[in-house]
């Protein structure tokens, strides 16, 4: 248990395509007209640049402009697919709302002017946040990000703890075989949280409801979480694009997040889209 769950935080690694087959970058001719689009966006490091701390990334001028256009242009089928609360993801886009999937499928959001509609995920044990609490102090510079229905501990300030940190709750959850609880590897950063919904289910739940309903999705994400959703995409006739590494799968690939927020905006501004 303890070296499976030390190898999932280097997943990506074993995801990346060989440079003989990577995906290319994305053309815009792929993308059908946005009244046919459901365009879906995960957010740290596809739309923003990823930070040292979750609390310091910012939304670079002209972006909220680029989405309300493109939620326009699609009469309202554009997602924020995020592992962060909806709360969370109010605050960094303050004073526009998104519709949205938050905390990995736990929270939705299906209308811009509409209450989250609760996915009934039950929120982790206060035991069980207390023990992974802990972690943190294993070395400074880990942060832990208590989210309600899961718990993160990120540690881009404390890159040389990240096999203490993920050997620390293989421990824990060694102890608990039977607890409904799901690890997350990401970039810098060992996510717990309870199993039974994702992002893909998230996004699988919005695509039954209107405005999204009919169309063909759109996905850009980045991270390994994002992995679940990219293999839906076939599934729905949807397009997948990865960011940053290139993942297995996508029909496309972008260097950067400043490339998503450029292709998105040529995207708004097509007059043929």
């Amino acid at each position: 248990m303890k070296s499976e769950l030390a190898e999932m935080s280097l997943k990506d690694e074993r995801t990346m395509r060989d440079d003989k087959d990577r995906p290319e970058t994305p053309s815009h001719a792929l993308v059908p007209h946005l009244s046919e689009t459901a365009i879906l966006l995960d957010i740290d490091g596809t739309l923003l640049e990823l930070m040292p701390t979750p609390r310091e990334v910012w939304v670079p001028p002209g972006l909220s402009n680029t989405l309300n256009g493109l939620t326009q242009r699609t009469s309202g089928a554009l997602a924020l697919v995020s592992g962060r609360s909806l709360n969370d993801i109010d605050l960094i886009f303050a004073p526009e709302v998104f519709c949205a999937v938050g905390g990995h499928g736990a929270e939705m959001r299906l209308a811009v002017d509409s209450e989250a509609d609760d996915v009934h995920a039950p929120p982790l044990d206060k035991e069980l946040k207390r023990r992974l609490a802990a972690i943190a102090k294993l070395s400074p510079g880990i942060l832990l990000e208590d989210k309600g229905y899961s718990l993160a501990l990120h540690y881009r300030l404390a890159p040389h703890a990240e096999k203490a940190i993920f050997e620390a709750v293989s421990l824990i959850r060694a102890d608990l075989p039977n607890a409904p609880i799901e690890i997350l590897p990401g970039k810098f950063v060992c996510e717990i949280k309870h199993s039974g919904f994702n992002k893909a289910s998230g996004v699988r739940e919005l695509m039954k409801h209107e405005p999204f309903k009919g169309r063909r999705p759109i996905f850009i994400g980045d991270d390994v979480t994002d992995e679940t959703v990219f293999a839906i995409m076939p599934d729905m006739n949807g397009l997948a694009f990865s960011v940053g590494r290139r993942a297995i799968g996508v029909n496309g690939h972008f260097d950067a997040p400043s490339d998503v927020r450029a292709f998105l905006a040529h995207l708004l501004d097509d007059p043929k889209a």
